[in-house]
């Protein structure tokens, strides 16, 4: 026989396949190896063999290799094909080599070879694509779905499963069948050692209780791995493995869709951030009012002009806007993004800078590959409800462009192909809100409070002001207190809509009751947009059109009456016309007329049940194994007694329930026809079956694991069925029970089984248009759900208002700012819970007394005094009615504040340093427009030092900045320093002190300066020592008499 002479590309696994046919004596053949291929091949061959998971390495003393004989042949390992393989018959053969003849050095790349995905043990077929998964996302977290379960493995199970309180299992797994052709799989089991595989799982039904942990408190990015069911052609390839196993969809901080675990009031943005240092960028300038231009800032910041796109992707908002450096800090405060993007190919002194801010606000930062970042606006089309008009496209600055097509590149890569149409991108520019930056939201606490740090939390100014009934509206509250409007109309229209709903209290109550009922629209048709939308999210989205259109009928009626007095640029008439009610309309008559209502609450009723099997089984392993953690996490919802049916309801099969009615389309009503027909026959066939056997209690049933099968109940009708079949029918009996099989009801069985499995996909297929109808009525569902957003904050507003004696302010373009009786809106409330009133204070910064110089006692009421202010300013501009008796406002482009203290030792930063960061970001930024509270600057230094820094600042604020300033200090020779500065004005607090020795606190402000500032007297009431405050008594006398109280002004 002539030799067969193969290509020395000849793969391992066909050599490893012959050696293992000639063992079973299947090929007579001998084999050869003929060491002459020149060197290359030699170095690709040994590559090609170091790569494969399943073969020995042995060491490179000798290469040998022998005819194969017929033993055991893990002993002689499978070898590459080195040279040229001549398969002959023949007598027994030896080449050798030795290793000083083999080429020696670094094995050159080898090109156009494809990389081998499975590279290791040889697991199992399962445990190799979680493998082969958890390597294409090695940055993420993979949850694998694995039946009823999703399971972790390898390091990540070590690493994670004590963090989500799951026990790590050690699971001992034979070698998966290598991918060799013609291998026998039980013949290579039998040589391959158990493999060790970490593992730890938990329900499916628990997805979002892990994912919060890993996503939300652990800020880690999570792969899902989902089963798909393998066709026949796939089964084979994939050797009999009946699913698939893929990533759907990467979950990140940023990314999530409709978790439950999502905070309904908070939006959660995901933002993208791109810089650009071209000083020449008109981005900052255009169509920037003069006033509001500032020529105090850092020229090298002010050069790095930066893009922002951010969006919510459980409610579609898309937002974009152009800054520079210098407010990126305080636009990533009021965004408040849970993730935050850049690319990967910034420069390095740019990526450090974005970086430190977004440490700052403990925020997860994430860089992304920048080749998209380019990608023309008009791409953005694919993934928007509407395109943007190219009037409009023009205005997008370069960056801002760049910012979100790299925005919707990261989130297309993380959904993997799952639909997304969002509203289309609202611009906003610097000037068009006020500018509150991070340190002002922290000190003033408008979104949480210093202490607890926790968003909204009780102490806040979000807290005290919140009366909205939404949840989409309390998240629309929260962007307007984080970023009020700096236009005088939208901000008059706003306070008008407020004042309908002060003078109107019956409308205010009559829409309040209508938005109690509704859904949170916004994320509802978000669901939709994305596919996810199910029946249950269209009997919410018709109930919320119906409510839309009562509040629309009830804003008719009030723009109509005579009485309501209302102008046609009213607010409330303007809102009206907003309202787009004819496609939702007609939507909800197709939902009305679809979906069975009564059905759906059936069919949850009966998923309770059948779950609850698999419930109690949960609860019990969480008994048995869990912990106290484990057992009290799990939803009450959970925790339910499986409720077992009565004896009269196990007699008759339970029917199918269908949640769309039998008249949602012609093809459903022809399906159910004939499933009424058949269960007519199968009616007959029952009566007719206990004609023949006298058994009145036979029934006809579907068994799972046995079929359609015939059932009889009762000792009695047992016998008179076993007396009529006489062996006729095979099945199975006992005393009481007899089961056995009937032709007729096996084939009229199937016949039933097939209408019910079309009158399934006809409802998913109703199911699917409705969901397109929703989809193509996307803006105006979401232009409704706008206004009622809208109608909820006005109405918020005028209950607080009249809850609290607020009044409407008056703004304008002024520089002034007139308080009459200013109150601090939470402080306030405190005081009330404790019986105590608040002292009202007034303030007139302006034109004339453009900086006030605040000095008096500890606990005066000084820094609530600045506060308070700051809120009157924020509340006026976001549209509220202010706790005040009287207020004249002029609009202020940014707040700024520096009061309380902390330090920063992580990144060596002290108390005093803090302090003059922070005013250092004040003096560069400061305009003429803004309003700055400073509250005792340079206290953490000796006193000379102290004082000098602080009359810098004073001195900067009054001639450079020229801003509306409240300068609180116990500096009191500030006062004298500024004597000179004609439009500083110098105002105190006091101490009522009796002949007694008790004293109380005067909180009202007088023209002067005081020079006392009672510290003793604030010690004593903490409770220090009476010895120490003697001490400080005879230390006070030892240094000279300080002079109390000076009446009326400095000057």
């Amino acid at each position: 026989m002539a030799p067969s002479t193969l290509s020395p590309a000849v793969g391992v696994a066909d050599v490893v396949a012959r050696r293992m046919q000639m063992e079973e004596g299947k090929d007579a053949r001998q084999i050869s190896v003929l060491l002459s291929p020149p060197a290359t091949t030699m170095r690709n061959v040994a590559r090609s063999f170091h790569r494969l998971p399943y073969v020995h390495r042995w060491p490179l003393k000798k290469f040998e290799f022998n005819q194969l004989q017929p033993e055991p042949w893990h002993r002689h390992p499978p070898c590459p094909s080195i040279g040229s393989v001549i398969l002959r018959r023949g007598a027994k053969s030896r080449s050798t080599v030795k290793l000083e003849e083999l080429p020696q050095g670094a094995l050159e790349p080898l090109l156009n070879t494809p990389e081998e995905e499975d590279d290791g043990p040889p697991y199992p077929t399962v445990i190799r694509q979680a493998r082969n998964n958890m390597r294409k996302f090695e940055k993420c977290v993979l949850l694998t779905r694995v039946g009823s379960f999703y399971e972790l493995y390898f390091e990540q199970a070590v690493e994670y499963g004590p963090l989500l309180n799951l026990k790590v299992a050690q699971r001992k797994s034979k070698a998966g069948v290598p991918p060799v052709p013609m291998v026998d799989p039980s013949r290579v089991q039998r040589f391959c050692p158990a493999l060790t595989v970490q593992q730890a799982g938990f329900p499916f039904f628990q997805l979002d209780r892990f994912l919060k942990v890993l996503v939300q408190d652990l800020n880690k990015y999570v792969a899902i791995s989902e089963e798909f069911a393998n066709d026949p052609a796939s089964k084979v390839k994939s050797g009999g493995l009946m699913f698939d196993r893929r990533v759907t969809r990467v979950v990140t901080p940023g990314t999530l869709i409709d978790e439950q675990f999502m905070n309904p009031y908070e939006n959660n943005f995901l933002l993208a951030v791109h810089p650009v240092a071209l000083s020449t960028n008109p981005c900052m300038t255009e169509n920037r009012p003069a006033e509001l231009e500032s020529n105090i800032v850092d020229p090298g910041l002010s050069a790095i002009r930066v893009g922002l796109a951010w969006l919510d992707l459980s409610t579609g908002e898309f937002f974009s806007q152009p800054t520079n450096m210098v407010n990126l800090p305080s636009a990533l405060a009021r965004i408040g993004a849970k993730e935050i993007i850049v690319s990967d190919i910034l420069e390095r002194s740019i990526s450090q800078s974005i970086a430190s801010i977004v440490e700052n606000d403990r925020r997860l930062l994430t860089y992304h590959a920048g080749k998209n970042a380019e990608l023309p606006i008009t791409s953005w089309a694919s993934m928007l409800e509407t395109s943007a008009p190219t009037s409009e496209e023009s205005a997008f600055t370069q960056e801002e462009t760049s910012a979100g097509s790299m925005l919707l590149t990261y989130v297309a890569d993380n959904l993997h192909g799952l639909n997304l149409k969002l509203q289309r991108p609202q611009r906003r520019r610097d000037f068009d809100t006020m500018s509150i930056d991070k340190n002002s939201l922290r000190g003033l606490e408008v979104l949480a409070t210093c202490k607890e740090g926790v968003g909204g939390g009780k102490g806040s100014l979000i807290h005290s002001v919140r009366r909205t009934v939404t949840r989409s509206g309390s998240r629309l509250l929260k962007d307007w207190i984080a970023s009020p409007s700096t236009s005088l109309p939208v901000i008059n229209a706003r306070l008008v809509l407020v004042s309908t709903f002060v003078r109107d209290v019956r409308l205010r109550e009559e829409i309040v009751r209508e938005l109690r009922r509704t859904s949170d629209c916004q994320r509802l048709v978000q669901r939709f947009s994305m596919g996810r939308g199910d029946a249950d999210d269209l009997v919410s989205l018709l109930r919320t059109i119906e409510i839309t259109e009562s509040i629309a009928r009830i804003m008719e009626n009030a723009a109509l009456s005579v009485s309501s007095g209302l102008a046609i640029d009213n607010p409330l008439r303007l809102l009206y016309q907003r309202f787009s009610l004819e496609g939702p309309r007609a939507l909800a008559d197709r939902i009305s007329n679809t979906i069975d209502e009564d059905a759906l609450l059936q069919s949850h009723q009966r998923d309770e049940s059948e779950s609850a099997g698999c419930i109690t089984a949960a609860q019990a392993i969480l008994q048995s194994e869990g912990s106290i953690a484990d057992q009290a996490a799990m939803s009450q919802v959970l925790r339910v007694k499986v409720v077992q049916p009565d004896a009269s309801e196990q007699e008759t099969e339970v029917e199918d329930t269908w949640i769309m009615r039998k008249t949602a389309s012609p093809p459903l009503q022809s399906l159910h026809d004939s499933l009424s027909g058949l269960r007519q026959q199968r009616d007959d066939l029952a009566m007719t079956l206990r004609a023949e056997t006298g058994a009145q209690s036979l029934s006809l049933r579907y068994v799972a694991g046995s079929g359609h099968v015939c059932h009889v109940k009762g000792a009695k009708d047992v016998r008179h069925t076993a007396k009529a079949l006489l062996g006729s029918r095979t099945g199975r009996a006992t005393k009481s029970t007899c089961v056995f099989y009937s032709s007729e009801w096996t084939n009229l069985g199937a016949k039933m089984d097939q209408l019910k499995f079309q009158i399934r996909a006809e409802e998913q297929r109703v199911l699917n248009q409705l969901r397109e109808r929703v989809v193509v009525n996307l803006v105006k569902l979401r232009r409704n759900a706008a206004v009622l957003d809208a109608l909820d904050i006005g109405c918020a507003f005028a209950t607080l208002a009249e809850e609290q004696g607020f009044t409407r302010p008056i703004l304008n373009n002024s520089r002034n700012h007139k308080i009459v009786g200013g109150r601090h809106p939470t402080v306030k409330l405190g005081l009330e819970e404790e019986g105590r009133a608040f002292v009202g204070n007034d303030c007139f910064v302006g034109e004339e007394e453009r900086v006030w110089l605040i000095t008096g006692p500890n606990m005066g009421g000084k820094s609530t005094f600045l506060r308070q202010n700051a809120l009157i300013s924020i509340l006026a501009q976001a549209g509220s009615f202010v706790p005040a008796e009287h207020a004249e406002l002029g609009i202020v482009d940014q707040i700024f504040t520096r009061v309380g203290s902390a330090d920063d030792l992580f990144r060596d930063q002290s108390t005093f340093m803090v302090e003059m960061a922070e005013t250092a970001v004040i003096l560069n930024q400061a305009t003429p427009r803004s309003l700055v509270i400073m509250d005792e600057i340079g206290r953490g230094t000796t006193p000379e030092d102290g004082i000098a820094v602080a009359f810098a600042c004073l001195h900067h604020l009054y001639h450079t900045n020229q801003c509306r300033t409240l300068f609180a200090t116990h500096f009191h020779i500030l006062a004298d320093l500024a004597s000179d500065f004609h439009h500083l004005a110098c105002y105190c607090t006091d101490v009522a002190e009796e002949a007694s020795g008790s004293f109380s606190y005067l909180h009202r402000l007088r023209r002067g300066v005081n020079k006392a500032s009672h510290a003793l007297k604030v010690a004593r009431l903490a409770g220090i020592p009476e010895p120490a405050i003697r001490t400080a008594e005879e230390i006070i006398a030892r240094l000279g008499p300080v002079p109390v109280s000076e009446n009326g002004p400095i000057r």
